[in-house]
């Protein structure tokens, strides 16, 4: 309401002149991409019940029964008054947990061109309820027409219909009911049952066989149709909405595909998506797959690789006791498992003791002692600890220190301590 330029009509009777004069006179056209692009009967049709509701709130369901049209073709024509200026936004409809939902509100408006052609003279430009003040008497005639158009319409009844309806009860019933007739033969037929053995046995043909006809699916059918059997097959699917499913398989419900022949496809094996809904993982696995998978036999492959390899996850996953363990059938395969069984069954090897260092006067140990894998496992350590450099240069001296550790080693541990220094001085709060 905050941004249109007409004036909210007084009237449903005033709102309608304005309907007809854009559709006989107005330079409209629709934006829409599909549907109508001009104003027909139909939009009148439409208009005429909007005028008549005391709560403007044009339920699309209730129009499509009332007017017996499609929810599409109410959807295209509601949106064409709306492009028009004829109606305007109040509030957007809502839905009440526990109560429904409730249509949009809209407004009926008069745009200000109709004002302009029709030569009216109205109130301050800046409010939305604004009254005429005046009109141009050359465009009398235009008023008149517009007047008329917009006035409820009687149904002419024919002689045929009033002679009917005098005549009303007075007419008698052309039939005597079944059960009132005493007549030996009756001309509807034979209304005798049959015998309870026919009955019993399902012999007994029925005279007027019930035809079932079955409505064959369409294109958006059959996507519908596979989307909800995929939320019901597929279990992290089941709180999708089947709309967005639809949408989701619709080319390859176009190309034929079955619920199975997707699941095969969606369970292959594939690089890791990150997506945030279930419904996006499955738009990411079918993209391009009608085009991959593009005749049946291609499809038929593809579903049993898929079982072949659900079965063997199975049988990779069944509980064995060890009673059922068999022995191997390979003999290589004999002789490996023998092997491990028997260093199993082995004694574990008793620690080695630890040998004796001799100790020079200075008080530290000879490295020339110490052996290469002593050496490594020692630089190792110290790669992984640095307190290692730091206590050895402490207690030893930084030569004994680098010549164990090598010189890259203690040199880079020197350099660490000086950063962390230097970083505690430039944040210290003195």
């Amino acid at each position: 309401m905050s941004t249109t330029g007409g004036r909210i009509a007084p009237n449903g009777h005033a709102w309608l002149e304005a309907v007809y004069w854009v559709y006989k006179y107005g330079p409209y056209s629709s934006e829409l991409s599909h549907g109508p692009k001009k104003f027909g009967d139909t939009t009148l049709r439409l208009a005429r019940a909007i005028a008549h509701l005391t709560e403007c709130r044009p339920s699309v369901a209730n129009l499509v029964g009332w007017l017996k049209l499609s929810t599409r073709t109410v959807q295209y024509h509601l949106a064409m008054l709306r492009e028009a200026g004829l109606l305007t936004y109040r509030s957007k409809g809502t839905r009440v947990r526990g109560v429904g939902g409730r249509a949009s509100e809209f407004e009926r408006t008069i745009p200000p061109a109709f004002d302009d052609a029709a030569g009216l003279r109205t109130g301050p430009s800046d409010t939305l309820i604004r009254s005429v003040r005046g009109f141009s008497p050359d465009r009398i005639p235009l008023l008149k027409e517009l007047h008329a158009a917009a006035r409820p319409r009687r149904q002419k009844r024919t002689k045929t219909a009033n002679r009917r309806s005098a005549q009303g009860t007075s007419r008698r019933p052309s039939c005597t009911p079944m059960v009132g007739s005493t007549s030996s033969s009756s001309t509807a037929g034979d209304t005798s049952s049959p015998s309870e053995s026919k009955l019993a046995s399902g012999q007994h043909n029925s005279t007027s066989p019930k035809k079932t006809n079955r409505r064959k699916l369409n294109q958006t059918g059959r996507r519908y149709q596979l989307a909800a059997e995929l939320t019901q097959q597929i279990g992290w699917l089941g709180r999708a909405a089947v709309p967005r499913i639809a949408w989701i398989v619709r080319h390859v419900a176009d190309a034929g595909w079955t619920a199975a022949e997707v699941i095969a496809v969606v369970g292959l094996e594939a690089p890791a998506l990150r997506v945030h809904r279930p419904s996006g993982f499955l738009a990411r696995r079918l993209t391009g797959a009608h085009l991959l998978y593009d005749t049946a036999a291609k499809r038929a492959q593809i579903v049993d690789h898929w079982r072949d390899a659900r079965r063997a996850e199975r049988d990779r996953h069944t509980d064995w006791h060890q009673d059922d363990c068999r022995r191997p059938t390979s003999p290589a395969v004999a002789r490996d498992v023998a092997a491990a069984f028997a260093q199993l069954q082995q004694p574990a090897a008793a620690p080695q003791e630890e040998r004796e260092l001799a100790v020079g006067d200075d008080g530290l140990v000879d490295l020339e002692q110490l052996t290469r894998e002593e050496v490594i496992d020692l630089r190792a350590a110290a790669l992984k600890d640095p307190a290692l450099v730091r206590a050895t240069v402490h207690a030893c001296g930084e030569a004994y220190a680098r010549r164990l550790y090598t010189s890259a080693l203690v040199n880079h541990v020197q350099n660490l301590a000086r950063l962390g220094r230097t970083i505690v001085h430039r944040w210290s709060p003195e």
